[in-house]
């Protein structure tokens, strides 16, 4: 009787614990988006949402919290119970740039592991057709002449777009008056209308411009050449430049089990590596990327490196 009674009291004991030791995702997954709603971030989220959800068939509900440039949705994510039900879905600019030349409330290091990047994409140093030069060599030429005489705008004061052009100018050496906005797109409408002479984008808030013949890129910010602009040469390819680009991808609160980090990012590159899913991301304009945790992290570091040539001149811009 005695016997039965302890089979009983383990049987009811494995019950009782079961769920503790249950799979992940048994439950909703939420992606905190930093920006709005129909950005390059929030696309690239909800296709990399979907491929989630057919894998894990769970639910992965993108959820966009805007303020600060991403920094109030970032310092919320950090705060996350760290059990994979809470991930951010952002730029990496978010863990080196931001809190280069920002206050924050989140350690990019202390509050965050990295899961995977999903893709990237470079900027396109674009100048206005009116401009008498038609490629870096002559732009350079052009601008020293008149140091501090011509202008260039930018998505606003330390965002990614004011910080890739200022890399280029001071890797040519050149000195430019700094016009912010309040997006790529007014920067844009200036730009086409002769206001300004130079700005820095993605390829996909580019071509959308090239046909009317208003504007013209100079030159790609990444190692190679981007397969949204073909035709168009890298910046590197003309003068030494630092490779700078905005790579999107999950992130989960620290001290999350490395288990489901790995898990995550195993499906992320198995996605990537899929035709389908990596068409729909060149589609829309992204270069599809894929990493696990590991390489995600040698990224960052790269990244924040790279971003140190303008630490001062951004922080300044800010304050």
């Amino acid at each position: 009787m005695l016997n039965i009674i302890a089979r009983a009291a383990v049987a009811a004991s494995f019950l009782f614990t079961a769920p503790a030791d249950a799979a992940w995702p048994e439950r909703p997954v939420t992606l905190i988006v930093p920006f709005a709603a129909g950005g390059l971030t929030d696309v690239m989220a909800r296709l990399t949402a979907e491929v989630l959800h057919d894998k894990f068939n769970q639910a992965f509900i993108v959820q966009n919290e805007v303020g600060a440039g991403g920094i109030l949705a970032t310092a919320n994510a950090a705060r996350a119970k760290p059990d994979g039900y809470t991930l951010l879905f952002g730029p990496v600019s978010l863990m080196t740039l931001s809190p280069m030349i920002s206050k924050v409330n989140y350690d990019p290091d202390k509050d965050f592991a990295p899961v995977s990047i999903v893709a990237s994409t470079p900027f396109v140093v674009t100048i206005t057709d009116g401009f008498p030069a038609k490629n870096v060599e002559e732009f350079i030429s052009e601008v020293k002449k008149k140091p501090g005489g011509y202008t260039y705008a930018s998505a606003g004061t330390g965002t990614t777009t004011q910080a890739a052009s200022l890399l280029f100018l001071k890797a040519a050496g050149l000195q430019m008056v700094h016009v912010p906005y309040r997006g790529v797109a007014p920067a844009f409408a200036d730009m086409m209308a002769g206001h300004v002479q130079m700005t820095s984008a993605s390829p996909v808030e580019i071509k959308p411009h090239l046909n009317g013949g208003k504007v013209r890129p100079l030159g790609v910010t990444s190692k190679e050449r981007s397969r949204q602009l073909p035709d168009v040469p890298t910046i590197s390819e003309t003068l030494p430049m630092p490779v700078v680009a905005t790579h999107n991808g999950l992130f989960a609160p620290k001290q999350t089990p490395q288990e489901i980090i790995d898990t995550i990012a195993k499906e992320v590159v198995a996605a990537v590596k899929s035709a389908e899913f990596s068409d729909k991301l060149l589609k829309v304009g992204f270069e599809p990327f894929g990493s696990t945790s590991a390489e995600m992290a040698a990224t960052i570091a790269a990244d924040r490196d790279g971003w140190l040539p303008v630490k001062n001149d951004m922080a300044v811009a800010t304050q």
